[in-house]
């Protein structure tokens, strides 16, 4: 086990290596899989014997990835893991990446949109859109878009059990008065708040989630069994922050202090996984289905804002008309 791993088990409630059944024959995707939450989200679900995708956008940081997965080591069970070359700055390539799978598999069980900018300075994309707007919410959109067909031929299968798990933040309950109704609402550079750079990412997670009860919605209305989750995984530490510490006179105990008020990633991944694969959410489907969970495995009541059907409509209909412009 590697550094990020090694923590003896504690009381979570939830354990991917008991709680989540034989995934053998199943196929999944985790985006921004070659580090951190991504990570340990492949391991977890390789350990349980599922045909992973990694989505990556470098092929030397997959690669490495790959390496570090047989370092660890995938269990008994031993899934396979596959790199998906994934570019989410241009929903084009995020598109192209999804076009490539289908001509790989026949099927889809899993897809977990992990993969997002966290926190850096306001940007516009070529197409003049913010850069956050785009990683975090419309490339995922337009990934999970051109892979609902396989999905839904998927859920019709004898004993599927298809889920779609996007990756949030409890961040997004400090963003105010929200539009999504406009080119512009997306590109809103939040100059005037405390901290520009996080209400930025806030303010997509808060899309993440409106998008999430959207698709659980439409989804329900053509009778169709995927569960589509909104996971914030909690408060973890990064992988570059626990390297370097761990070099620093005191870096031991600067670790296990830190690690008492936070996860590491490897337990930073628990709830993605308990949303993807538990038996739990397809046993109670309408406790889960649409929600916003938080570590492990719980269901919260996400913002007042997150939870209008109006702004989820509304945030739909516009990264519908962005991306058509995109085709």
């Amino acid at each position: 086990m590697g550094l990020f791993s090694s923590e003896p088990s504690n009381s979570r409630g939830f354990d991917p290596s008991t709680d989540v059944p034989d995934l053998t024959g199943r196929v999944a995707i985790v985006t921004g899989a070659n580090s951190g939450i991504g990570f340990f989200t492949v391991l977890h679900l390789a350990r349980r014997g599922a045909k992973v995708y990694l989505g990556a956008r470098s092929a030397e940081k997959a690669k490495a990835a790959l390496a570090r997965l047989h370092q660890e080591g995938l269990g008994p069970l031993h899934g396979e893991v596959v790199w998906l070359d994934l570019n989410l700055s241009d929903p084009r390539d995020a598109r192209k990446a999804a076009e490539w799978f289908l001509e790989q598999e026949s099927r889809l069980d899993i897809l977990i949109n992990n993969a997002g900018k966290i926190i850096g300075p306001y940007a516009l994309t070529p197409d003049g859109i913010s850069d956050s707007m785009v990683i975090n919410h419309i490339s995922p959109a337009a990934f999970t878009y051109k892979l609902l067909p396989l999905m839904k031929k998927t859920a019709e299968l004898p004993e599927a059990d298809v889920r779609i798990v996007n990756l949030t933040s409890m961040a997004h309950r400090w963003v105010s008065n929200p539009r999504f109704n406009s080119l512009a609402s997306f590109n809103r550079d939040f100059s005037d708040s405390w901290f520009p750079k996080i209400m930025l990412y806030a303010y997509s997670k808060l899309a993440n989630i409106l998008w999430s009860k959207e698709l659980q919605r439409r989804l329900d209305k053509e009778g169709m069994p995927i569960i589509v989750t909104a996971v914030h995984p909690g408060r973890v530490l990064s992988e570059h922050g626990m390297r370097r510490s761990s070099s620093w006179p005191m870096g031991a105990y600067y670790h296990s202090f830190m690690c008492t008020f936070n996860d590491t990633p490897f337990y930073g991944a628990y709830t993605s996984v308990f949303a993807a694969a538990s038996p739990k959410l397809r046993a109670n489907a309408d406790l889960y289905k649409g929600k916003y969970l938080v570590p492990y495995g719980h269901v919260e009541e996400p913002s007042e804002d997150a939870n209008r059907d109006d702004l989820a409509r509304e945030l739909w209909h516009t990264t519908d008309e962005i991306l058509a412009k995109m085709s």
